[in-house]
């Protein structure tokens, strides 16, 4: 079961876990409550929400908790990344876009940490990271901050650059190699 009831992370989602021949429900499929994210960092918060969805529905679940941390902003707004944007996205972005253009800082990271959880309360959490820049908005593809997001070693932000190549060089895709390994 994926954890989430975002339709961007279920789409995301679902390609990775292809190679394991699974057909998974979402926490919003099943009507299952989100919980309150408490923790004060990524791990934290997808532990919260992958334990939550494990002992309510009985299955094993994954959760993952990711957001958008910019140097100019001393790592922010890291695991507010969503309180942040408060749906306006390019609220977000211009503000996001204005420190770093005031601090002429344009690095920045995107950080997944992927919880599995099963329903007896173990749990094993993996974290991909992908660095890169932010920049002006570009593309229409991706959700969230895709956009504004450009990795390093590419020209195309991740909205421009298509789900094919993002779901290899993501930060998503990069804790979800570790969990298929440890998971294998």
């Amino acid at each position: 079961m994926i954890a989430t009831h975002n339709a961007g992370k279920i789409k995301e989602f679902l390609p990775l876990l292809a190679p394991l021949g699974l057909q998974p429900v979402s926490a919003g499929e099943l009507g299952l409550a989100e919980p309150e994210e408490t923790a004060d960092d990524f791990a934290g918060n997808a532990r919260i929400k992958a334990l939550a969805a494990a002992r309510a529905s009985g299955l094993p679940a994954l959760a993952d908790d990711s957001g958008l941390s910019v140097a100019a902003l001393g790592g922010g707004p890291g695991v507010f990344s969503a309180r942040y944007a408060a749906g306006d996205y390019a609220g977000a972005f211009a503000r996001i876009l204005a420190a770093a253009e005031a601090a002429q800082e344009f690095r920045a990271w995107f950080t997944c940490a992927l919880c599995y959880a099963l329903p007896d309360g173990t749990a094993a959490t993996y974290i991909g990271e992908a660095h890169g820049r932010v920049v002006s908005p570009r593309g229409a593809d991706g959700f969230g901050y895709d956009p504004i997001f450009v990795p390093d070693g590419y020209e195309k932000s991740y909205a421009e650059l298509g789900a094919e190549v993002k779901d290899a060089i993501s930060h998503r895709a990069r804790a979800f190699a570790q969990f298929r390994a440890g998971v294998l």
